[in-house]
């Protein structure tokens, strides 16, 4: 690999020098030249505790957990309210159940938050590998529009060489007959 021909590259296909190219530009018009392929989207590299803080976070915004958590607090109400009218183990205004939905919100953000921050460090990371996909597939097409100008320029030599001895074979022919020119 020579910094000349990366340099060559990046001003061809980029409109700018090799010192002023990000480092995706970079890795991209290095894959180039080397003719490699991008790999895969970044793997899954969370840890068991990210997980199943994910997995917290995920049913925590479900309608599963919505209807659930509606469902235990009609059945809290009822079982203290209607059943245990007597003795209820948390009398209304339920001083115990706000308790508990306060620990609860207290638990439950930060672990959204720390999902939230997870997905969106895994969606730049995709982001740049979706970017630097693009920008590879951009700079092979305009290389592969490179050689066909060079195709197409070659061809018309040929033909215009093909052409000029054609011309000369003709105007040998019209002397050695007598003809003018």
């Amino acid at each position: 690999m020579h910094p000349q021909e990366l340099s060559a590259l990046a001003n061809r296909w980029l409109g700018k020098a090799w010192d002023q190219t990000t480092a995706a530009e970079r890795a991209v018009l290095t894959r180039i030249q080397r003719r490699e392929r991008l790999g895969p989207a970044p793997a899954d590299d969370r840890s068991f505790g990210e997980r199943v803080a994910d997995g917290m976070a995920r049913f925590g915004g479900s309608w599963a957990f919505i209807g659930g958590f509606l469902l235990f607090l009609a059945l809290w109400v009822v079982g203290n309210v209607w059943l245990m009218r007597a003795h209820p183990f948390d009398p209304y205004p339920f001083i115990f159940l706000n308790l508990l939905l306060s620990m609860l919100a207290a638990l439950q953000a930060p672990v959204i938050m720390m999902s939230q921050n997870r997905q969106a460090a895994r969606d730049r990371a995709a982001a740049e590998h979706d970017y630097a996909v693009n920008l590879k597939a951009e700079l092979e097409i305009m290389a592969l529009h490179d050689k066909l100008d060079q195709l197409r320029v070659e061809q018309m030599e040929k033909i215009l060489a093909a052409q000029g001895e054609q011309i000369a074979l003709l105007q040998r022919l019209l002397a050695e007959r007598g003809h003018p020119r």
